[in-house]
């Protein structure tokens, strides 16, 4: 699986409005459904869920970077985007510095073993410090993506 397939090119956010974290969960997930990826009308249980998961245990890994992930019923299909914070975000993350690269993921609940290899694959392309300091630098939707192909190349 390429990280190229699984992001949702048209829903990538360059700079985010939102400036707390429930804000920027809520603006992925809108900007997703406003693509078509998930149904409109379960942005806000999907939201729900998706702060949830955060309460329970920071997805903000450190390094500016936090994957939220939701595995949903609602969701037909695995998807996942990206927003961008030149401000940095309060992820609660675990070195305690803003966030300013969010990676969603929203998988189906009955694909655990999917959404455990696109877990994995994004984190290895994130533990990578020239890709995060890339991403965090990539400031449209098309710098982004082009970034995300190129380390596909580099990965396979």
């Amino acid at each position: 699986m390429k990280l190229s397939e699984l992001i949702h090119g048209p829903s990538l956010i360059p700079e985010l409005t939102a400036t707390d974290r429930n804000g920027v969960l809520r603006e992925l997930l809108q900007s997703l459904a406003d693509q078509g990826q998930i149904p409109e009308d379960q942005v806000e249980t999907v939201a729900r869920s998706a702060i949830t998961r955060e309460n329970q245990g920071s997805t903000g890994f450190g390094k500016g970077v936090a994957v939220p992930h939701v595995k949903h019923a609602c969701l037909k299909k695995m998807v996942a985007t990206i927003g961008r914070s030149s401000h940095g975000v309060d992820f609660a993350a675990l070195d305690r510095a803003p966030v300013y690269t969010i990676v969603m993921l929203l998988s189906p609940a009955d694909a655990p073993e999917e959404h455990l290899a696109a877990m994995e694959r994004i984190f290895r392309y994130l533990q990578r410090e020239n890709f995060r300091r890339f991403l965090r630098q990539a400031d449209t939707t098309e710098a982004i993506m082009d970034l995300i192909k190129e380390a596909d190349e580099s990965n396979d």
